[in-house]
């Protein structure tokens, strides 16, 4: 004879727990919960077999269907190098002219191009080549040597005042201090800002001074105005970019002992396909002419 409670209301034997009077039915699990959650341990039997499962010391069971999420990836890896093998080759084949008037092949070769500098170019340059002090913006329209596709993969390739590189780009300036007067520095300094509208506490009659000491010592690089001359790298001074300062006291330190940045030749370090990626990239950026 069984002992076991049975539910006045529904008929239905208890478990036998009970909380505060509460008692807990009985009740069978649904057929159909039970179908589903029998289902779900065969499956998971057979996957294990089927499957890649167990971690063993050095790898895991290796399934009986050889699956292989690592072969997986390198297959996928291959299907995409050889979707990009005829781009690269493209690249390689053409100018850089060229690769600028196919639409596909820019935006292939701007975004290599990113990647590569990301890896290449940031630590002076910034992550958004908008560079840093001592560092030229890449994004504005102020280029040195020209912002042509041409002259921009000339710089890449060859490097700026980088001794290792015949054909690197190359101009210095020189050293004023054994050339001029320490009055006559302040002078052309106090000029020179003046172009620009920087020459704040400067005298009329400095200003003055320091425009004839330009005309007889820098007017020869930087042109009569200021304006700069790109065949010397020589720079505009009358716009509102500087290097290295634009105040006359910042203008007077570089007349005096003159700071030159060297930037490598990446040619030879990264081949003709990537400086052609890394130039459209730069062009792209917005200043490029």
């Amino acid at each position: 004879m069984s002992d076991k409670h049975i539910d006045e209301f529904s008929g239905v034997s208890t478990t036998g727990h009970e909380w505060d009077g509460i008692r807990e039915l009985d009740n069978p699990m649904p057929r159909w919960w039970l179908i589903i959650y029998y289902a779900t341990i065969v499956w998971a039997v057979l996957y294990m077999i089927a499957y890649p499962a167990w971690p063993l010391v050095r790898e895991s069971t290796r399934g009986l269907l050889g699956y292989s999420s690592r072969s997986e990836m390198r297959a996928e890896l291959a299907a995409a190098n050889a979707a990009k093998a005829n781009y690269i080759a493209a690249i390689g084949s053409k100018s850089v002219k060229e690769i600028l008037a196919d639409d596909k092949l820019r935006t292939f070769a701007a975004a290599a191009g990113a990647a590569a500098f990301k890896v290449n170019c940031v630590q002076c340059h910034g992550s958004g080549a908008q560079g840093s002090p001592s560092y030229p913006n890449l994004n504005d329209d102020d280029w040195l040597w020209g912002g042509s596709p041409e002259a921009i993969q000339q710089t890449i390739t060859h490097g700026i005042r980088y001794a290792e590189d015949p054909n690197t780009r190359t101009s210095e300036m020189p050293s004023f201090s054994g050339l001029l007067q320490p009055k006559e520095i302040i002078q052309v300094a106090a000029f020179v800002a003046s172009l620009s509208n920087k020459a704040e506490g400067a005298s009329a009659a400095d200003i003055a001074a320091g425009k004839e000491i330009f005309a007889q010592n820098c007017a020869s690089c930087h042109g009569d105005n200021g304006k700069g001359n790109r065949e010397f790298g020589a720079p505009n001074l009358t716009d509102a970019i500087w290097l290295y300062g634009s105040t006359p006291a910042a203008i007077a330190a570089q007349v005096r002992s003159p700071r030159h940045g060297v930037m490598p030749a990446w040619g030879v370090r990264l081949g003709d396909t990537t400086v052609k990626e890394l130039t459209v990239y730069v062009h792209s950026l917005g200043g490029g002419e």
